[in-house]
């Protein structure tokens, strides 16, 4: 006599899981190997998705997607903690057809990439260890601190432009302002009419002075950290390249974590920017800006490092010189930092240090 079965077992079968992430809820959508399960909404919780996978699907081999974003990696990690494979995917990389632009929202989104899963059209982006995430955190609060200093600068040089207050012959030249005389100069001799304009003078300096303070203390730990043993021969490696001082260094190895990911220099550019636009179509082939994919930060870093490399290193100094005979300094100075991030690709994966070319 035949009995009914009623032990679920999904063993060596795969389950698809597109999760579209919000701060308070998760629109999930579950794809077995040849069907569609379910798309529901649930608290955004990775030991809730966990438990339900187990519960309908037991024994399966759980595999999951979310696009990054404001929630970083934590879901991330959390949910390879549950046993649930996950990979965080680039939302520019992500098919999706002309109805789903038109027609966008959260359930939508969880489907396409539950989909898009099943079918190996993802590419994972890479996730760095948590440690790193955290040294990254506090080389990137520098440059928020800097930015944030330049606005507090202009605050108080437009306060003064406003009132017509012209600075002292010794304050004349830029290079002499936020020095202590500058900032006394601020706080002590400049005379306004009245009480509360002198209140309002006072609290903008006093914003300028603590965020002076703050940014001295994160460049001690910066500096603190650049001397671990994580960092430190790396750190060391790269400043033999010219142009590439502490921060430049210490910023690159906290975005890239492990230079062997990439395979190549070219991949290497690509992750930061350093490559340029290209359309082809039959026997033409054009190549045009920089994309405007890539890490913004290390470009940055690396282009206004380029200047410094351009001057330094002769070998550099010999292609500058030939750029700038067909094109544009600024254009010129790009094809230098891809030199250089060559340079430091070439450092990192074999550790060694650099030695200046020569010409001859």
């Amino acid at each position: 006599m035949l009995t009914q079965s009623t032990v679920l077992d999904f063993k060596g079968q795969n389950i698809f899981v597109g999760i579209d992430v919000h701060l308070k809820s998760w629109t999930v959508t579950i794809l077995t190997e040849e069907l569609t399960h379910k798309t529901f909404t649930q608290p955004a919780s990775a030991e809730i998705l966990s438990n339900y996978l187990k519960r309908n699907f037991p024994g399966g081999t759980y595999h999951s997607v979310y696009e990054a974003g404001f929630c970083g990696f934590c879901a991330h990690y959390k949910l390879n903690a549950m046993g649930i494979n996950n990979i965080v995917t680039n939302p520019a990389d992500v098919p999706t057809s002309q109805k789903e632009k038109l027609q966008k929202d959260d359930p939508t989104d969880s489907r396409k990439l539950a989909r898009s899963l099943r079918s190996k059209d993802l590419k994972a982006i890479y996730v760095p260890n948590p440690a790193t995430l955290e040294d990254r955190s506090l080389v990137r609060m520098r440059a928020t601190l800097v930015k944030d200093m330049t606005r507090f600068k202009l605050r108080i040089k437009s306060f003064l432009y406003f009132y017509g207050i012209n600075y002292p012959p010794q304050f004349e030249k830029s290079g002499s302002h936020w020095s202590k005389r500058f900032m006394k100069w601020l706080s002590e001799e400049v005379v306004l009419e009245h009480d509360t304009g002198r209140q309002a003078l006072r609290m903008l300096v006093q914003e300028a002075e603590q965020q002076r303070k703050l940014l001295m203390e994160v460049l001690i730990k910066i500096r603190l950290l650049s001397r671990s043993e994580k960092y430190a021969k790396n750190i060391a490696l790269l400043r033999t390249i010219p142009g590439i001082a502490l921060i430049t260094a210490i910023t690159f190895l906290v975005e890239v974590e492990n230079i062997a990911r990439f395979e190549n220099t070219d991949q290497f550019a690509g992750f930061v920017g350093l490559i340029p636009k290209r359309h082809g179509t039959g026997e033409k082939t054009n190549d045009g800006e920089m994309t405007f994919r890539g890490n913004k930060t290390l470009k940055s870093l690396l282009i206004e490092s380029s200047w410094t490399a351009a001057r330094s290193d002769p070998a550099l100094t010999l292609s500058y010189h030939g750029y700038i005979r067909r094109m544009e300094p600024n254009k010129a100075v790009v094809r230098i930092a891809r030199k250089v991030l060559n340079r430091m690709y070439y450092v990192l994966k074999n550790e060694k240090e650099y030695v200046p070319g020569v010409v001859r």
